[in-house]
């Protein structure tokens, strides 16, 4: 396992429901577009919305049922977060789809934690949250025109920019309008209906065609979300033989962070009544956070030799956040070496560190980074 006990503690925590916090209230928003937006015939919200999914999945149920190579970068431990062999924290909500659509579901909302390996900044943590959504059409709840077909009855062996080989232009064209126009009126709904966008064209490996919907944000293009239509091996194996459908997934801190002006991710774990109190559910999105209190920050550098080439970077991230947890705001690398004669590597990285809620002291700053120091000479022989 490369999971350390610190990563476990988040799996409780379960912000994303949490009330008056503002990923709950960005989820909240979302949840409720769609029930108004989609209702069946009975005036009922057609999409079930689902936030109490376990985020220990199996390795299949997070790769292999998305259709992800084996050799795909987001396989290695250096990315991901794993239990044992056969199961992991989950990398994205994506991995319900096959699940929810086996028993029944065909128009659905995931909200969850999900956890990745990653750099340590502002913007990026170990632990977010993210939304899922798919949408089923049969053909008939596509076409008005009963001649109109969703597959095509004779498949080339090729696939084409515009749709996959298996399914009619028609249909997918017709799926597209539909999410595209979903998905902007979401946006709109969130940022107001002068926001504007536009559309990336964009690869993953259980969707096509695909793309991602960026909005202009503070005079700067910002990805808001990926979609696209299924990959129809997907919902073959979820016995969906005649079937077309859409798939789209954002990240709920991305738009706290745009829509509130959160500035530092690690403030969405905080407990401190200051930040949480400026938030309720009535609240207008768009409002701006109010900083509680800024507080100094403390920079130490930390410079090794590499014992050898199969280093990571992330296992590095990794100790200092199970060392320093949110006390340490940025990690960067500061400098690198490669001795000429000895061909080894040197490597300076410099920690900042910052508390969310007072002021450090030095002192207390050199025993977290004495601590990792230590703990980096007895894990990685450095």
């Amino acid at each position: 396992t490369n999971v350390n006990p610190r990563i476990l503690s988040f799996l409780e925590r379960r912000i994303h429901v949490q009330q008056h916090h503002p990923l709950s209230i960005v989820r909240q928003r979302i949840v409720k577009y769609f029930g108004e937006r989609y209702r069946n015939s009975m005036g009922n919200p057609l999409f079930s919305a689902f936030d109490s999914l376990s985020p220990i999945v199996s390795v299949a149920q997070n790769f292999d049922s998305l259709l992800i190579p084996a050799d795909h970068p987001s396989r290695d431990k250096s990315e991901s977060y794993y239990l044992n062999k056969e199961y992991m924290l989950r990398a994205h909500t994506t991995v319900h789809q096959a699940e929810l659509i086996t028993s029944g579901q065909n128009n659905f909302l995931i909200v969850g934690d999900v956890y990745r390996r990653d750099e340590i900044n502002s913007t990026h943590y170990p632990v977010f949250h993210q939304l899922d959504a798919v949408r089923i059409h049969t053909r008939k709840t596509l076409f008005d025109e009963e001649n109109l077909q969703i597959m095509v009855k004779n498949p080339k062996n090729y696939e084409e920019p515009t749709h996959q080989s298996c399914h009619t232009l028609e249909a997918t064209k017709l799926v597209e309008i539909e999410l595209k126009d979903t998905l902007v009126g979401l946006v709109k709904n969130l940022f107001g209906d002068k926001i504007k966008y536009r559309w990336v064209d964009e690869y993953f490996p259980f969707t096509h065609p695909s793309w991602e919907l960026e909005i202009l944000h503070r005079d700067q293009w910002m990805e808001v979300l990926g979609c696209g239509i299924m990959r129809h091996a997907i919902l073959e194996k979820c016995g969906h033989v005649d079937a077309i459908g859409y798939a789209f997934g954002l990240g709920l801190e991305r738009l706290a962070m745009a829509l509130f002006q959160v500035p530092d991710i690690r403030l969405f774990w905080s407990r401190d009544s200051g930040f949480l109190s400026q938030f309720n559910e009535n609240l207008a999105l768009g409002m701006a956070y109010k900083s509680v209190s800024v507080y100094p920050q403390c920079a130490n550098d930390l410079s090794f030799w590499l014992p050898d080439e199969t280093f990571d970077a992330n296992d590095f991230y990794d100790e200092v956040r199970s060392v320093g947890g949110d006390i340490v705001e940025q990690v960067q690398l500061h400098d690198k070496f490669k001795h000429p004669k000895s061909g080894r590597t040197s490597m300076c990285f410099r920690i900042t560190y910052r508390h969310m809620e007072r002021t450090l002291t030095q002192a207390e700053v050199n025993q977290v980074h004495g601590k990792i120091a230590q703990n980096l000479v007895e894990k990685f022989n450095v």
